[in-house]
């Protein structure tokens, strides 16, 4: 990894699977509650390109109101399951921005916004969805699976006849309905 990362600080510890050739393109997966970015970072080990960076950050131990107060890897905290639960709203728009000086991080050391693809799986997903959809960058695309979208009340609704953003979007697993 090139690049100055004390400025990044979920890159400091972030388990990373480096392309073989010169890369030119990153993806960063996000895990679910409870779980640590080693994972999925040997996931990725077996499907990886030569040229693609796969960097799989960890989430900060916080403690989790849905899991009566109990501290774990968490992008953010918990206050239920139900679409109409209270969100962390400070929480989810600080983990958002915490993850876009990755992808800032990124950009500055050579890999193109559009590049760059955000994933996540469950909360993490969540986690990816939001920060995507509020990026200035135009990213190559999101990998959004079994999650929700947080703060879904803070998006437009998007009409049938509005232009489709230029956004690849892969979601996988759960409930659509109650976008």
């Amino acid at each position: 990894m090139c690049g100055n990362t004390m400025s990044v600080p979920l890159l400091t510890d972030a388990a990373t699977v480096s392309g073989v050739e010169r890369e030119t393109a990153a993806v960063i997966f996000l895990h679910g509650l409870g779980d640590t970015g080693h994972s999925w970072a040997d996931a990725l080990s077996t499907i990886r390109l030569p040229h693609v960076k796969y960097i799989c950050p960890h989430a900060p131990r916080i403690p989790v109101t849905l899991n009566m107060k109990m501290v774990m890897p968490s992008w953010f905290d918990l206050m239920g399951l139900s679409p109409d639960a209270p969100e962390d709203e400070a929480g989810i728009k600080k983990a958002a921005e915490n993850i876009k000086a990755l992808i800032e991080h990124e950009i500055k050391n050579g890999i193109p916004a559009n590049r760059i693809v955000l994933g996540g799986f469950s909360q993490g997903g969540a986690l990816s969805l939001y920060t995507a959809l509020t990026c200035p960058h135009p990213l190559a695309g999101i990998v959004a699976l079994s999650c929700w979208l947080p703060l879904h009340r803070a998006f437009p609704q998007v009409g049938v006849s509005d232009p489709a953003p230029a956004l690849h979007l892969l979601v996988a697993g759960g409930l659509l309905k109650h976008w």
